[in-house]
């Protein structure tokens, strides 16, 4: 699974295999930075889109009359 998972994450780099396991494990690090950072984002607009409410001391925006 380790061997598919760094093909994944792109071309092997590295002097030897030790080497490339670490840069390896440096890029899965990043990935699963981005995919936690994505579900926060993601976690924030569902929120903001099903669960709004005006107590954040904000005004609703509504059409000044003809």
């Amino acid at each position: 699974m380790w061997r598919l998972w760094c093909y994944a994450l792109g071309k092997k780099e590295g002097k030897d295999n030790k080497d490339a396991d670490k840069i390896a494990i440096i890029r899965s690090i990043i990935m699963f930075q981005l995919i936690v950072t994505n579900m926060f984002i993601i976690a924030g607009n569902v929120k903001n889109l099903w669960f709004t409410s005006c107590s954040t001391g904000t005004v609703p925006l509504t059409l000044a009359p003809k």
